[in-house]
């Protein structure tokens, strides 16, 4: 990446640490600032990681996750008012990344944007007044209105807390007499790594169960108007945790299908106001019309961001940054080969054994196979995306290919629990 970027010149609001190891081998060394919860920077060593990536210039603690005061951070930190371009890391940065971008009069979502896409209820209350398909929803106080709402929609629907990432906490009910049994792990779910102790509000949205194919669509935004777009096709696991398995870009939907997503998140973006960055909102097309699954604004994770950019063969992330400096990057217009990930699933125990993973690095079209857990290691449920145990990434000439690729390399490798 040859960006133009001086000491301490760009701000990221809480830290991915994936994605900051990848900065470290494509940005200029001291160039990134992060701000993080002083929490979270000791329960996860952040500070230690100034030295070991030599592109951080320093962490500086803030609070921001449950309120934050831009000016408050300035008066302390006035040397920050010197950043060229500021980015969220994290879910739950977006809020404080468009409040600092604003602050510093920088491109960034708008703040008011930003706490859409940062609540799912604001989120569907705005696509409803927008025109844009939502299945039924309702927030709910307790299991006996989730009852209520299932026995209304079918016998069926999906919990979700209004403000988390990953599908944590996310349950889709078959039954209502599970909701009793299931409402605390939506209620109050677990707490990722990157979240303050201080505890996320959220409630709890009862929505409508959609039958159909799930999709994403990718939006770079420039001062409000869209310059690229890609749909991604999704897989899920079946059955009432619903964590993404695979991903294909591009989708091979038909041209027209692949119009009407583009033009449905176009339509959300414009109705948000979302001013400049990515939005990453996902789709069920129901009966050949797409309805309003979620929505983000912020880099997508699940290594879309690698698919788009092996896809299409430009530097995803690299335009990204440049759009939020201000710039407008030349963009393909459509992609020149397809690009899959498909993630490791490991059975809940004590890993005992791990095999395949030469064949699986030798098939065709495979690109990368990584594996996050180890002989020893003990393997939890996959309850959401952060419980899968790895990924292989695979090309291909066509989405077929490059997902067939990547299928086939993930059933070389065999994970053996106790």
């Amino acid at each position: 990446m040859d960006l133009d970027l001086g000491p301490a010149e760009m701000i990221v609001v809480g830290a991915s640490l994936g994605t900051l190891r990848w900065f470290d081998e494509e940005l200029p060394a001291g160039s990134v600032v992060v701000v993080e919860e002083p929490d979270v920077i000791s329960r996860r060593g952040i500070g230690e990681l100034v030295g070991r990536l030599s592109v951080l210039a320093r962490v500086v603690p803030a609070e921001y996750q449950t309120g934050f005061d831009a000016d408050a951070l300035l008066a302390r930190e006035p040397d920050l008012a010197g950043a060229r371009l500021v980015m969220p890391g994290l879910e739950y940065a977006v809020g404080a990344a468009a409040r600092l971008a604003a602050r510093l009069g920088l491109p960034g979502a708008g703040a008011e944007a930003a706490d859409v896409f940062s609540d799912k209820h604001r989120m569907r209350l705005l696509a409803a007044d927008a025109g844009l398909p939502n299945p039924a929803y309702e927030l709910v106080g307790g299991p006996a209105e989730a009852v209520e709402f299932a026995r209304r929609h079918g016998d069926r629907c999906v919990l979700k807390p209004t403000r988390r990432s990953g599908s944590l906490g996310v349950r889709l009910v078959a039954d209502p007499a599970e909701i009793p049994a299931a409402w605390a792990a939506t209620a109050a779910p677990e707490a990722p790594p990157e979240a303050t102790d201080r505890g996320l509000p959220t409630q709890v949205l009862a929505e409508q169960v959609l039958d159909g194919r799930e999709h994403s669509v990718e939006l770079l935004v420039a001062d409000g108007e869209v310059i690229f777009g890609n749909v991604t096709d999704k897989r899920v696991l079946p059955g009432p945790l619903p964590v993404e398995t695979g991903h294909t870009v591009p989708s091979a939907l038909p041209g027209a299908a692949r119009r009407d997503l583009l033009d449905a998140a176009g339509r959300l973006c414009a109705a948000a106001g979302f001013r400049t960055g990515v939005l990453h909102s996902e789709w069920i097309v129901v009966d050949g019309v797409p309805h309003l699954v979620e929505c983000a604004a912020r880099l997508p994770g699940d290594m879309i961001t690698a698919l788009i950019s092996i896809g299409y063969e430009f530097g995803f992330i690299d335009a990204y940054l440049r759009v939020l400096r201000g710039e407008r990057p030349a963009l393909p217009t459509r992609p020149t080969g397809a690009a899959a990930v498909e993630f490791l699933l490991a059975d809940p125990g004590t890993v005992t054994g791990v095999e395949g993973l030469r064949p699986a690095r030798r098939v065709p079209g495979v690109l990368e196979v990584q594996l996050d857990t180890a002989v020893g290691a003990t393997v939890a449920p996959v309850t959401s995306s952060g419980r899968r145990s790895g990924h292989v990434l695979a090309w291909g000439v066509d989405p077929a290919e490059a997902e067939r690729a990547a299928r086939a390399a993930a059933a070389e490798i065999r994970v053996t629990v106790a």
